[in-house]
Formats: C-alpha cells, sequence, structure tokens
C-alpha cells in the first residue's frame, strides 16, 4: 500500500504573493508546497484525503487516472475548493464520484457547489455521490477507515486512521480518548505550521509533543507555513524519526 503527500502546505504556504522570503524564492522542490491533501493507492482502489484548489495539478502531476472516492477532513476552502475538477474522473468512469463527508461538510458542499446540486441536470456539471460519515469507522470497498475527532480552534474536523498509516492535518487539539487512536501507528502523519504558536493550527514544538507521545516508527509534518523555514534547515534540526513532508513524497503502509 503506498500513501502520496500531494500537498505538503497551506493557503500561507510557498509561494506567497509578493513574499521574497528565502522559502518563497527557494529553488529546492521540497520548498515549493501545495496545499495539503493525501492519495491513498491500495490495490486497485484510489482514495483522496481532501481535494483543495491544487487538486487538478496534484493529479496530473503524479498522473493519477482513476478514483474511487473523496473523503474531507473539514469544509475549509483550501480543501474543498478543486472539487469542480472532479468531472474529468466522472468522464472517465461514466459515474459520480463517491465523497465522504460529515453532515456539516456536505452542507457546505451544497452552498459552495450548488449547481450540481440544483436538478437542472445541466450537461458537464460534476457528478458526486455523497455518503456521510461520523465518528464511526466507515469502509470504502471493503477498505476501513477510522475518524479521529480533533479541534481546528472551535471547528470539530477529522483525522483518519488507514491500518498503521494515520493523518491528521488542520488541528490544535485532540482529546486524550481520541488520542489512543494514534498508538501503534507506524507511520503519523501531523500538522505543524510553524515554529511559532498559533490559534488554530499545531506548532512544531506541540506536533513533536504527540509525535514523542506516540513512538510512531516515522513522523511527517504537513500543513506546513512558509513561517517554518527552509526543508532542509528544519529537517536537519529534527530527531532522526521526524521529519517535514514535502510534495510527491511516497510512504508505504500496510493495513
Amino acid at each position: 500500500m503506498e500513501a502520496i503527500i500531494l500537498g505538503s502546505g497551506t493557503s500561507q504556504g510557498v509561494p506567497v504573493i509578493g513574499c521574497d522570503c528565502d522559502v518563497c524564492t527557494s529553488q529546492d522542490p521540497k520548498d515549493k508546497r501545495l496545499r495539503s491533501s493525501m492519495l491513498l493507492k491500495i490495490d486497485d482502489t484510489n482514495i483522496l484525503i481532501d481535494a483543495g484548489p491544487d487538486f487538478r495539478q496534484q493529479m496530473l502531476r503524479e498522473n493519477i487516472k482513476s478514483l474511487d472516492a473523496i473523503v474531507f477532513t473539514h469544509e475549509h476552502k483550501d480543501h474543498i475548493a478543486g472539487l469542480d475538477d472532479v468531472r474529468a474522473f466522472n468522464f472517465r468512469t461514466q459515474k459520480p464520484m463517491e465523497i465522504f463527508a460529515e453532515s456539516r461538510v456536505q452542507k457546505a458542499l451544497r452552498s459552495d457547489y450548488s449547481y450540481v446540486f440544483s436538478g437542472s441536470n445541466y450537461p458537464g456539471i460534476p457528478r458526486l455521490n455523497l455518503n456521510t460519515i461520523d465518528e464511526e469507522d466507515f469502509y470504502i470497498n471493503n477498505i476501513k477507515l477510522t475518524p479521529i475527532r480533533a479541534m481546528h480552534y472551535k471547528l470539530p474536523i477529522l483525522g483518519f486512521r488507514i491500518g498503521d498509516l494515520t493523518y491528521i492535518t488542520d488541528a490544535n487539539y485532540i482529546s486524550e480518548e481520541e488520542k489512543l487512536k494514534l498508538y501503534g501507528s507506524n507511520t503519523l502523519i501531523i500538522n505543524a505550521l510553524r515554529k511559532e504558536k498559533h490559534i488554530s493550527h499545531y506548532s512544531l514544538e506541540e506536533s513533536l509533543k504527540i509525535v514523542t507521545e506516540c513512538s510512531p516508527r516515522k513522523a511527517y509534518f504537513t500543513h506546513i507555513a512558509h513561517q517554518m523555514g527552509l526543508h532542509r534547515d528544519i529537517n536537519s534540526q529534527l530527531p532522526d524519526f521526524a521529519e517535514l513532508a514535502y510534495d510527491g513524497l511516497s510512504i508505504d503502509f500496510r493495513l
């Protein structure tokens, strides 16, 4: 099984319009971070977690020709704004895209993409089939996903555990009960916006504390802002079991 980090950045990632800092002008590909997203390749099934504004570019870069489902962590634009581009997959498969999201997130999708749900059946609009999830385990093509409840300041969001891989983005709090779902992960991917504390995202120090507590074999930090610094500089400061994620990173995992 393979997980591909399609994007490791944020809307405050790189390049930032008008910014001439070292990160935004870096020529290192690992400093070129698109909005956060991850693809799970499990046998013949491809599952996407979040479809932000860079969705189309990410699919083209990785040469993804089939997509079975999209799972959403929450409804912020940097995680849902690319959904219109599923129409290419609709055309290839001649069927709706399976969407898995909480009821609140579905409400945002219906609002932002009202033309999809208007009932007009206009030619060429994206075809979506909404599936409601909550905090209970759910399955996509017999693949189990375990939701992990976290908080993004005051907004409840979901992370996910798939086999020995855990993915959490846009969080700044996980309860002790939910944190138990992280234990035993071989790989933990978790957000770390920057070094400084933030109102709605874990800082690097806060994420390192969670990683140390849960003791995965390997940890990767994602949803990285340009304020974090250069990839090579930050990685040199991290323990051997942790590093910054980067766009295109491939991670093996087991169910």
